[in-house]
């Protein structure tokens, strides 16, 4: 028995995909480029392996920053200066993250790969680049082990489980005039282009400040923020206006089918509660020096919380794909909420069972982290397993049937039955 019902894997024959980009940097700018980068690579190449190439760079990238860095991962407290030109390379590295994940579905148009295990994989890589661009970009902006990189992973996650959330009700994909995917990652990238040139300190000046404002009437009564964290505000704003456009299209398409457009209002109570959930055990008392934000667990926090996301969001798409129920519970949290509980036990008067200390603290992070690994891995695997099997394509390969009706590798001079 695999892991997808037969019932799943027959609705794989009705999936389509459908997408809608308004993104006028997209549409005059990077699409004529993508248009000739595509041509580039052999009809062999499956888009799958586009996609993977993309994420693996990115991959490089945080390990980049983990070696020049290694007092973000290793130390308490204290952080190494990697040198600036490394900005320089994750700002390319993630402009080719960018426009292979634009092109693997042009490849598989062109191959004639396109179907519903490509979404699923292109979204999952996404996901996963998700929590990575968020620990680079606050690196780059100097923002470090702060509320303010944990304010950024909640409000790019937001917005990638908003996106999820409305194609599973609508049915496309919908990239509005400024979106993540295109703008969001623009923005990243000169954020690592002017971190290379002028260093990290740069984002600490004031913002009124640089512009020469901060004397004048008016703009003296505003908020001084330094620039990283006006950054931050403008990504809450963002998030406000990607909200607002999401639930207009899901109410459009509710109204036309029909449906009550309160219904999928609920769908987004998981991704509050999984929020909530990694900020109790962030916020939890300060208890024999255990206190995950200011330590060297955070990194491996952060991934493990990026984990459990790509775990949901990739239920969400596969929901999607396979028409299914939305998945509203993931059993992936459960070690999540026993860490919130356990580390906040002080508040009734009871010391912490498993953080006792911050080496137990940390060392149930990293656990925490290689239990979400596991779970996504698995995942993964099974569901590729059973739509490969079922759909006769392969992951990696570019499969077509031949005049006998038999399968062959698209690469010259391999066959396979």
């Amino acid at each position: 028995m695999g892991y997808l019902p037969q019932q799943s894997l027959e609705n794989l024959h009705k999936y389509s995909y459908k997408g809608v980009d308004k993104s006028l940097v997209s549409r005059y700018v990077l699409n004529p480029f993508w248009n000739w980068f595509v041509t580039l690579w052999p009809l062999w190449v499956a888009p799958n392996t586009i996609t993977f190439t993309g994420l693996s760079i990115v991959l490089f990238n945080f390990a980049t920053m983990l070696y020049y860095d290694p007092l973000y991962l290793t130390e308490k407290e204290g952080f190494s200066n990697p040198p600036q030109w490394i900005y320089y390379t994750w700002a390319a590295g993630l402009f080719l993250y960018q426009s292979l994940d634009a092109i693997d579905g042009k490849q598989a148009r062109r191959t004639g790969m396109a179907g519903p295990l490509g979404e699923m994989f292109d979204h999952g890589c996404d996901a996963l680049n998700t929590t990575l661009e968020v620990i680079l970009a606050s690196r780059a902006l100097g923002l470090g082990r702060s509320w303010w990189t944990v304010a950024s992973q909640i409000a790019t996650l937001a917005n990638f489980y908003l996106t999820t959330w409305e194609e599973y009700h609508t049915g496309q994909l919908f990239l509005g005039h400024f979106s993540g995917p295109v703008e969001g990652i623009l923005l990243i990238i000169i954020i690592f282009l002017v971190s290379g040139y002028a260093g990290p300190a740069f984002w600490d000046q004031k913002f009124w400040t640089i512009l020469h404002l901060d004397q004048m009437p008016i703009i003296s009564k505003l908020p001084n923020l330094p620039l990283n964290e006006s950054f931050m505000v403008f990504g809450a704003l963002g998030l406000i206006l990607n909200i607002s456009n999401s639930y207009y299209n899901v109410r459009v398409t509710m109204h036309k089918q029909r449906k009550s457009h309160l219904k999928p209002l609920l769908y987004l109570l998981p991704f509050v509660f999984t929020a909530l959930l990694q900020v109790a055990w962030l916020s939890h008392p300060k208890y024999n020096n255990s206190w995950i934000l200011e330590s060297a667990a955070f990194v491996p926090f952060l991934c493990a919380w990026g984990l459990q996301f790509a775990h949901q969001v990739g239920r969400m798409i596969l929901a999607h794909v396979t028409k299914g129920d939305f998945p509203a519970w993931d059993w992936v949290w459960i070690w999540s909420v026993l860490g919130a509980v356990d580390a906040n036990l002080p508040l009734i008067g009871i010391a912490p069972i498993i953080q006792r200390s911050n080496k137990h603290t940390t060392v149930f992070v990293w656990i925490t982290f290689a239990v979400s690994f596991l779970a996504y891995a698995r995942f993964v695997t099974l569901v590729i397993r059973d739509i490969t099997n079922f759909l006769g394509i392969a992951c990696f390969t570019v499969r077509k049937k031949d005049a006998k009706g038999e399968w062959q590798d698209a690469r010259p001079n391999v066959k396979r039955a």
